[in-house]
C-alpha cells in the first residue's frame, strides 16, 4: 500500500517430486543456505545467507516509539509479522480474510471458514473475494498466531480461558487447510451448499458450487469430526480436471499437515532460483501449486505436475505432487550506471548541458522518508551521470551536498539531536521507522519503497570512498536488514516484505482489508533490491549482493507477469493492458493517489533506474506501445510522462528516437521529482539502441 497481506496412503507413489525430509520445529523457517532441504535443487547451488549482527545494529541506533501497529492476535515473544499475506489475521480489532492460494481463509468467532476464490472480471477490476465454502466450528473464543514464516502461518484457536483447543496450519501454494487438536475436540463442519461431507473411498467429500471438497480425518460423520489430542483434520478442494489419480494423491498428502516452509535460493549469471520446501509433521510428501510466474520462461524439469488447475486472480494455478517447489527467473544484476559508450557527440553535449541545468535547479531535500529518500536518489543519479560524461566539476557541489545529507540521515543518534532526517528502532514493532514518516510508514507500510531510495543513493555515491562507507554503514545495513533480513532474529523478521511463493513484495504493514494485502509500485520494489545490491557491492558484502540479485530477479519476473505485461486472456471483461495494484483477492486498474491513466502505468515504471530494462525482457514491443498509448492518449505532458517516454524507448530504435525528440520539449511538470530531464535523455539514449 502506498500514497495515501487415520491417514490414507492410496496414491502415495505419485508424490515423488523431491519429498520433504522435515526437520526443525513447526513453523520455524530454516532460512537461505542452511542445507535443510528436501532434495537437490535444479540450477545454481544454494547461496549462503548474508551474515548480519542484527542485535548489534539495533543496539547501535536510537530507540523510540513511532510505529502505530497493534498485533492483537499474536503469541507473546513473536516478531510482529508485518507485510505478509496473512498480516490481516494478526493486526486490527477484527481479523480479515487472507488468501493462501489456491484457497481463501477467514477466522470466525468460534473457528474458521475456507473458500476457493472464483475470479470474475469487470472493466477495472479482477476480483476473487473470500466466499466461505466450508465452515468449521471448534468452540473457540479467540485466535492467536503462534508460528510463522514468509510463506506459512500457524494459528492457535483458544477457548474462553485462553487454553488451546487446537491449531490451524496454512501455507501459500498448498491446497490444504489443516486443524490439529491440542486436546480432545469435536468439530462441527458445514458447507455452503449441498449435503455436507459424505464418506468416500479415500476421503470424505462434499460438492459446493460445483467444486468437490475433500476431508481427511478420523471417521467424520453427521457433520462432526471427533479428534483426540494430536489428531488432524484436513480440507482441500479438488482442481478442475482432476483425475482419480490426482484425487488419490491429494487424499494421501492431506493426512500429513504442512507445518512450515523453508526458503532457499541460488543465483548464477543466467537464472535466479527460488526453492520452497514444504515441511510436514511426519516428513511424508505433500502437494503444491505453481503460479503463472513460476511457469514462465525456462523452468527446471518437473515431475508430478499436471494434476489439474485452480482458477485464481493471478491466472491458472497448476497442481503438482511433492514437497519441493523450484522456480527460475532471469538474472537481474544490480546496476548503477547507464551504458553510454556509444553516445553520439551531439547527444552527449545536450545531456551535459542539461546536467548543469538540473544541478542548478535541484531543490532542498525533503525530510520525510519517502520524498527525502527519493530526492537523494535523484541527486545521486545526476552526480553519477555527470561524472560518467566528464562533467565532474559541474556535479561536484551536488555530490558534496548529497553525501552530507546521507551522513545526516545515517547518523545512528540523529533522532536525539533533531526531529527529522533520522531513524529509530521501534522495539514494539520490531522495525526501523523514520522520525518523519510518510504514506503510513509508521504503520510499516512501504518500507522497501522508501529505504530502497536511500540504499540506491548510498550504493551510487559510496563506491571507493571508505570514509563515506564507514560513516553510513551501520544505518544503511540496518535499513537493508529491516526489509530483507535473510534469516529471522529476535530483532527483525525474515524477509519482512518479500513473499517467496508470490514472487513479489507486499506493501501494507497491517493489511486491514477484506481483499488481503496489496502492492502497487512493483517497480519501486525492484528498485529497492537493486539499491540493496548496489549498497552491498559498495560495502563489500558479497552474500548480500547475491540475495539482492535473487530478490530483484524474482520480483521483476513477477512484475512483468502480474503488473506490466500480464496475460489477461482468461479475464474477459477487464478493459486494460496493465494492472496497477495486485491484492491477495483482486487486481485493480487503480492507484492510491490518482485516477489518471498515466498514473496506472507510471507507478509501475518509477524510477526507471539503470536496471529497468527488465520491463521489456521477453515482452512484445507492441504491448509496450499499447500500454503507453492507453496511459497517454493525448501526449506526454501528464504525470509520469517522463517514465512513459523511457518505457516507449524500450520498444525499439524508432520509438527511442521519437521518445528522445519528445523528451526535449516535455513540460517540466511531467518530469517526476525522482527524475531529471538529463537523466531522462540519457536513459532513452542508453536503452534505445
Amino acid at each position: 500500500m502506498r500514497r495515501g497481506t487415520g491417514v490414507l496412503l492410496v496414491g502415495a507413489a505419485l508424490l515423488v517430486a523431491s519429498c520433504s525430509a522435515g526437520g526443525g520445529a513447526p513453523g520455524t523457517p530454516t532460512g537461505a543456505g542452511t542445507g535443510a532441504a528436501s532434495g537437490p535443487a535444479a540450477g545454481p547451488p544454494d547461496a549462503a545467507a548474508p551474515k548480519a549482527d542484527e542485535a548489534a545494529l539495533v543496539a547501535g541506533v536510537d530507540h523510540g516509539s513511532i510505529a502505530t501497529v497493534h498485533p492483537a492476535r499474536l503469541a507473546p515473544g513473536l516478531v510482529p509479522p508485518s507485510n505478509r499475506w496473512y498480516s490481516g489475521l494478526v493486526f486490527g480489532d477484527a481479523p480479515q480474510p487472507v488468501f493462501p492460494l489456491p484457497e481463501s481463509f477467514a477466522l470466525t468467532a468460534t473457528g474458521f471458514t475456507v473458500g476457493l476464490p472464483h475470479p470474475t472480471a469487470q472493466a477495472n477490476v479482477i476480483a476473487a473475494p473470500h466466499v466461505p465454502a466450508v465452515t468449521v466450528d471448534a468452540g473457540a473464543a479467540t485466535a492467536q498466531v503462534t508460528a510463522a514464516d514468509p510463506v506459512s502461518v500457524t494459528i492457535a484457536l483458544l477457548d474462553g480461558s485462553g487454553a488451546r483447543v487446537g491449531h490451524v496450519a496454512l501455507a501459500e501454494g498448498s491446497p490444504f487447510v489443516s486443524f490439529t487438536a491440542d486436546r480432545p475436540t469435536t468439530l462441527t463442519v458445514s458447507v455452503a451448499s449441498g449435503a455436507g461431507f459424505q464418506s468416500g473411498a479415500h476421503a470424505a467429500a462434499a460438492v459446493v458450487d460445483g467444486t468437490t471438497w475433500g476431508l481427511v480425518a478420523p471417521q467424520p460423520a453427521n457433520g462432526q469430526v471427533r479428534l483426540d489430542a494430536g489428531q488432524t483434520a484436513t480440507w482441500y478442494p479438488l482442481p478442475e480436471g482432476a483425475s482419480s489419480a490426482a484425487a488419490d494423491a491429494l487424499a494421501a498428502a492431506a493426512g500429513d499437515p504442512v507445518t512450515g516452509v523453508d526458503v532457499r535460493y541460488g543465483v548464477d549469471k543466467d537464472v535466479a532460483r527460488t526453492t520452497l520446501d514444504y515441511r510436514t509433521a511426519h516428513g511424508t510428501p505433500s502437494a503444491y501449486v505453481l503460479a503463472p510466474h513460476q511457469r514462465a520462461g525456462a523452468q527446471p524439469p518437473r515431475t508430478g505436475c499436471g494434476l489439474g488447475i485452480y482458477r485464481s486472480v493471478l491466472g491458472d494455478l497448476q497442481l503438482c505432487a511433492g514437497s519441493q517447489l523450484d522456480a527460475f527467473a532471469p538474472t537481474l544484476q544490480p546496476t548503477g550506471s547507464l551504458d553510454l559508450t556509444k553516445l553520439p557527440d551531439d547527444r552527449k553535449s545536450a545531456i551535459v548541458a542539461q546536467v548543469k541545468a538540473d544541478v542548478a535547479a535541484t531543490p532542498d531535500f525533503p525530510s520525510d522518508t519517502y520524498f527525502g529518500g527519493k530526492a537523494l536518489y535523484r541527486a545521486a543519479t545526476l552526480v553519477v551521470l555527470g561524472e560518467q560524461l566528464g562533467a565532474k566539476d559541474a556535479v561536484a557541489p551536488l555530490r558534496d551536498k548529497t553525501e552530507q545529507a546521507l551522513r545526516e540521515w545515517a547518523d545512528p543518534h540523529g533522532c536525539t539531536r533533531r526531529d527529522a532526517r533520522c531513524f529509530v528502532y521501534d522495539e514494539a514493532a520490531r522495525s526501523v521507522v523514520g522520525r518523519t514518516p510518510s504514506f503510513g510508514s509508521d504503520q510499516l507500510n512501504d518500507h522497501h519503497f522508501h529505504y530502497g531510495y536511500f540504499l540506491e543513493a548510498a550504493g551510487l555515491l559510496a563506491p571507493g570512498d571508505h570514509s563515506l562507507v564507514g560513516a553510513i554503514q551501520p544505518v544503511m545495513d540496518l535499513l537493508g536488514q529491516d526489509i530483507a533480513a535473510a534469516t529471522p532474529t529476535d530483532q527483525l523478521p525474515q524477509l519482512r516484505v518479500f513473499d517467496p511463493w508470490a514472487g513479489h513484495s507486499w506493501a501494507s504493514g497491517t493489511a486491514p482489508f477484506a481483499d488481503g494485502n496489496n502492492q502497487e509500485s512493483v517497480s519501486e520494489a525492484v528498485n529497492a533490491w537493486n539499491g540493496l545490491g548496489l549498497w552491498a557491492k559498495a560495502s563489500n558484502q558479497d552474500a548480500l549482493v547475491t540475495e539482492a540479485t535473487w530478490l530483484a530477479s524474482t520480483e521483476a519476473a513477477a512484475g512483468r507477469t502480474y503488473w506490466t505485461a500480464p496475460d489477461l486472456a482468461a479475464f474477459t471483461g477487464f478493459g486494460h493492458h496493465v494492472t496497477s495494484i495486485v491484492w491477495g483477492g483482486k487486481r485493480d486498474y487503480a492507484t492510491w493517489f490518482s485516477p489518471a491513466p498515466s498514473a496506472m502505468l507510471g507507478i509501475e515504471l518509477i524510477p526507471m533506474n539503470p536496471a529497468s530494462g527488465w520491463l521489456s525482457a521477453g515482452v512484445d514491443p507492441s504491448r509496450i506501445l499499447s500500454a503507453v498509448e492507453e496511459a497517454a492518449p493525448g501526449g506526454y505532458g501528464v504525470p509520469f510522462g517522463d517514465y512513459l517516454l523511457e518505457y516507449r524507448a524500450l520498444a525499439g530504435h524508432d520509438e527511442a528516437a521519437a521518445a528522445w525528440a519528445a523528451a526535449q520539449t516535455l513540460p517540466a511538470s511531467a518530469v517526476d521529482d525522482g527524475d531529471s530531464r538529463s537523466y531522462l535523455l540519457a536513459w532513452i539514449a542508453a536503452h534505445g539502441g
